[in-house]
């Protein structure tokens, strides 16, 4: 009986007017099936982070990227560790000679290729044998120092990358991406030496890779903060090195850069722009350049750079993540969301099932509201409609199906006296926002179900529910069970609907701060 009840509820609510009061000020979403936009532009689903090659051998880690592949739809994965010594990639005989080894490297590049994914291959970071000092990051000790011999870095890279050419073949490696290490702006970090030391490292490993074959893709700097891409730019062309695309990262919070434990305290950013301002800049910056060309790619984003930031576990990043992503636009050409699963151990295997760890995935896989972000974008249709509103993507499908994808985005964080780590790990009920009418022109004629997808407080919102249970520090399977069945993300509403020759669909639904609603017209 309660389960009708709300259907008749959120019917009345979704097409009755008078329940929702005259104070706010309406949202139009006014489009036409037949004006076009162009085709969608799907550089949101390019590129998924993960934390470390090494994690990518565990079978819970392999099905969980199963179910974002299926669902969301990644093109490529990227992840750091491939040539640090968990892999075994490297090692050297008593008399100095490089012995390689890629066992663990095949296993974790022939799940991902079978998976009709690609790797978007970090090369990083220095195996032991080969580093020049002992400098490490991590609970799992990856090694960031300069190489002790530049000559066997790049015959490292130049043997992985023939090894790579003879198993997957010249015409997958070549749709590949090659990116030399992570973060080299931050030192002491993730880079010891200087920048100098970092395009001799760039130069070697370029060479490396292009020896096997010139039409394999190299960049870099895969920088933090957006760093350092005139310079990389600006090295590589003076020297004659090459260079095919621009790496590098952001985050939406001010201060700081890298966080394991989530101690010094992070600050959603006030200014609208974060995120998109650095993509912006960055692909001004590459216009300017010598290289104007260049493809530019965010290896890492999201709203915090520390896993332990409760922002990543709550419903406000669902609405987050589209915003930031509609605002980019096409100055990237991929936006790579830090990472798809908390099974990700930088500081260390963690203690509790929600921590604020990266994931659009908790540890058990359970779907955060994040997840629904991609999992909705990935509903859209192939051919984008003109649309003016700024907080919405709407489209159609060659089956004559009609998707609207509709957010608002509301930072109702407190400002700097508050962090995020005391901040999100509240109850943050949601106050009611706009009225938006969504009205779709110039539709076929005929028989549609109408589908109804929500996002936001307490729907698809695993953390209210987490927080609901006394937050228990493990999760029986009974419970993971039932957490996953509340967070399906299935329709909250499903109707038959028809629309006749004016060819018009029109509805009004009321909207609550960073509430994201999805609408699917499919032509019956």
């Amino acid at each position: 009986m309660k389960k009708y009840s709300i259907i008749l509820f959120l019917s009345l609510l979704l097409t009755n007017g008078n329940l929702f009061g005259q104070t706010a000020e309406n949202r139009i979403i006014k489009v036409d099936y037949k004006k076009e936009a162009g085709k969608l532009n799907t550089m949101f689903k390019e590129c998924i982070g993960a934390g470390r090659a090494n994690e990518g051998l565990r079978a819970d880690w392999q099905q969980q990227l199963a179910l974002v592949k299926k669902e969301c739809d990644f093109k490529y994965i990227r992840f750091h560790g491939l040539l640090s010594d968990d892999m075994a990639v490297y090692r050297e005989d008593n008399k100095g000679n490089p012995e390689y080894n890629y066992q663990y490297v095949d296993v974790l590049f022939d799940y991902i290729v079978s998976l009709k994914m690609k790797p978007f291959v970090e090369l990083g970071f220095m195996p032991n044998a080969l580093a020049s000092g002992k400098e490490t990051i991590f609970w799992w000790k990856g090694n960031v120092t300069p190489p002790k011999d530049y000559k066997k870095w790049e015959d490292l890279i130049k043997n992985l990358t023939t090894h790579f050419k003879e198993r997957y073949g010249d015409e997958e490696v070549k749709t590949w991406y090659f990116e030399v290490w992570n973060e080299p702006n931050l030192s002491p970090g993730f880079w010891t030496g200087t920048q100098a030391e970092y395009f001799k490292l760039y130069d070697y490993a370029a060479r490396g890779v292009k020896a096997v074959n010139p039409a394999y893709k190299v960049g870099g700097p895969a920088t933090a903060g957006a760093g350092w891409v005139p310079e990389t730019i600006d090295f590589c062309v003076k020297n004659n090195v090459p260079l095919d695309f621009i790496s590098t990262h952001t985050y939406g919070v001010n201060q700081g850069y890298l966080d394991e434990f989530g101690t010094s305290g992070t600050v959603l950013s006030p200014d609208i722009n974060s995120v998109n301002g650095d993509v912006s800049n960055s692909r001004k910056q590459i216009t300017n350049s010598a290289k104007p060309n260049l493809e530019l790619h965010y290896t890492e984003w999201s709203s915090s750079y520390t896993p332990a930031d409760p922002i990543h576990d709550s419903y406000h990043s669902a609405a987050y993540i589209l915003q930031k992503l509609k605002q980019v636009g096409n100055d990237a050409n991929s936006m790579s969301y830090w990472v798809f699963t908390d099974i990700f151990e930088e500081p260390g295997p963690r203690f509790t099932p929600f921590h604020g760890g990266f994931g659009l995935l908790n540890t058990q896989g359970i779907k955060k509201p994040a997840y629904f972000s991609y999992y909705l974008m990935n509903k859209l249709g192939e051919t984008e409609l003109q649309n003016s509103d700024k907080a919405s993507w709407t489209s159609k499908n060659a089956k004559g199906d009609v998707q609207v994808l509709l957010w608002d985005f509301t930072n109702t964080h407190p400002g700097d006296k508050v962090w995020n780590q005391t901040y999100y790990v509240q109850d943050l009920p949601s106050k009611e926002k706009v009225k938006v009418k969504v009205e779709v022109d110039g539709m076929q004629k005929g028989k549609y179900l109408l589908e109804i997808y929500k996002v936001g407080y307490k729907s698809n919102d695993v953390y209210a529910d987490y927080l609901a249970m006394n937050k228990p520090s493990q999760l029986t399977r009974q419970q993971v069970n039932s957490l996953k069945e509340k967070n399906n993300g299935a329709p909250i509403a499903t109707e038959k609907i028809t629309i006749d020759g004016k060819g018009t669909f029109s509805r009004e639904f009321k909207i609550n701060e960073n509430d994201v609603f999805f609408l699917n017209l499919i032509k019956q």
